[in-house]
């Protein structure tokens, strides 16, 4: 499973930088979105919208007050995201989408 960032004092400055437009560069740690991105692969991640989320589209959001790095199942009727790991595990559903996910390296 690909850990929440707690505490979220680790995300915030990658959160702060991607609301500023920047694009931000972690290693995630955890196996939940095996064989997409693998535990301690380099992850590129841009700053989105809401708006310009589809599924299948791995992002950088809250869900019930964790940060997790997570795909998006399906969206709402009302734009709500329903996020899940890369097994279909439904982690919860949120609004806040602070980047995806645009690349992957060892």
């Amino acid at each position: 499973m690909t850990r929440p960032l707690i505490p979220d004092d680790w995300a915030a400055s990658h959160i702060e930088c991607l609301a500023e437009g920047e694009t931000v560069w972690f290693r995630p740690r955890g196996h939940s979105m095996a064989p997409r991105i693998h535990d301690g692969e380099l992850v590129e991640v841009e700053p989105i919208s809401l708006g310009a989320v589809f599924p299948g589209d791995i992002v950088l959001c809250r869900v019930r007050g964790l940060v997790l790095l997570h795909a998006v199942a399906s969206i709402g009727d009302d734009g709500t995201l329903v996020i899940a790991n890369a097994k279909g595990r439904v982690s919860g559903s949120t609004r806040t989408v602070y980047g995806r996910v645009v690349r992957v390296s060892p």
